[in-house]
């Protein structure tokens, strides 16, 4: 008994057929691919040599310049290095220059080579003649710069302005003799505010050990030095750097609305109260209900009422240390407000949630 290859039986005499399935034509289709050949020989594939020493593409059947300088991709294995101490490092480029640093940067430095004495005495002494006073107190400064804001988590993008600010106080010479933590401090509480990045005064002067009216100082020289930059053009560093896109936005004071996202967010708030406490300061601003009061003092009574009235209540204490004031500085705030409840709080807030008899008595 014969068996057919899918495993049926087949009968004395039948013959098994195998048919297969049609072939389905494929769709026509654009070839994209671009390929360079030369217009006499037009020859596929084509004979292409690259000449990288003259960055000519040659063909090499009839000699026909096909493209012209090219770029030699290929390692650079020639050293340039110390020969006789067997270094086979091919780089030969050097780093690119610091645009924060003075000077060309071209400088030569000897290394300790074998660790010999002479060797040693030579690097101490170059060190001496090149490494210049200046160049190690703006080292300085920029490292103080980045700890100060990596510890309160500023974005990189302040440091590098608060950087570039101190580069032209200090190559205008414009605190000559003054503290440094001041100055650094002042640079940072404007690069905040250039970058759109608010911070309370409170906060940037907690990050130094230095006084609050030093501080105040520095930052209105600070602001008037750098308004008197307008209009002598773009902001232009000693070195050639330019800072903030060339431009120097004149800022006001911090507002409350700007302080509350991040509050919010420590007193793990949900992002619509967050929204309605940003409305409910810019409608507090607006109105002049807590005039005298600082942005501090809004931010936390507007959260201290917005909390309440969407059912997400906190205590003043537990804002007061998100927002860092007083919880008895957020009830005196918050007394005016509530006073003002009807003009402050909108009909809008109430559909989305908000029960008015939840708000605590002023």
């Amino acid at each position: 008994m014969a068996t057919a290859p899918d495993g049926r039986v087949l009968s004395p005499g039948e013959v098994y057929n195998e048919v297969s399935e049609p072939v389905k034509p494929q769709e026509w289709q654009e070839d994209l691919n671009v390929t360079l050949m030369c217009p006499d020989c037009k020859e596929f594939p084509p004979n292409l040599v690259e000449e990288f020493s003259s960055g000519d593409t040659v063909c090499a059947s009839c000699g026909r310049v096909l493209a012209d300088r090219i770029i030699d991709t290929r390692s650079e294995w020639r050293t340039f290095s110390n020969d006789d101490q067997g270094n086979d490092d091919p780089s030969r480029v050097g780093e690119a220059a610091n645009p924060l640093l003075n000077g060309s940067q071209l400088q030569t430095e000897i290394s300790f080579g074998d660790g010999n004495i002479r060797s040693r005495d030579l690097h101490r002494a170059q060190n001496k003649s090149t490494h210049d006073k200046g160049t190690k107190t703006l080292l300085a400064a920029y490292k103080q710069i980045g700890t100060l804001c990596e510890s309160a988590q500023i974005p990189h993008i302040v440091a590098d302005t608060a950087k570039h600010l101190f580069k032209m106080t200090d190559d205008a010479k414009l605190f000559k003799g003054k503290s440094q933590d001041a100055i650094i401090a002042g640079c940072i509480f404007i690069a905040c505010r250039q970058n759109d990045v608010p911070r309370s005064f409170r906060e940037v002067f907690k990050l130094t050990n230095v006084t609050k009216k030093e501080i105040g100082r520095t930052f209105k020289a600070l602001e008037k030095f750098l308004s008197n930059k307008i209009r002598e053009g773009p902001m232009i560093s000693g070195s050639g750097a330019v800072m903030n896109n060339g431009a120097y936005k004149i800022t006001k004071s911090t507002e409350a609305s700007e302080l509350i996202g991040r509050a919010c967010n420590k007193l793990n708030l949900s992002n619509y109260i967050g929204i309605i406490a940003q409305d409910a300061a810019n409608r507090v601003t607006a109105l002049g209900v807590a005039a005298g009061r600082s942005p501090l003092s809004i931010t936390g009574a507007c959260i201290y009422l917005i909390a309440h009235l969407m059912g997400q209540p906190r205590t003043p204490k537990e804002i007061g240390l998100a927002v860092d004031v007083s919880d008895g500085t957020i009830r005196t705030a918050y007394k005016l407000i509530y006073n003002a409840r009807d003009t402050v709080i909108e009909e809008e807030w109430i559909r989305k949630g908000g029960d008015r008899s939840k708000i605590p008595v002023g």
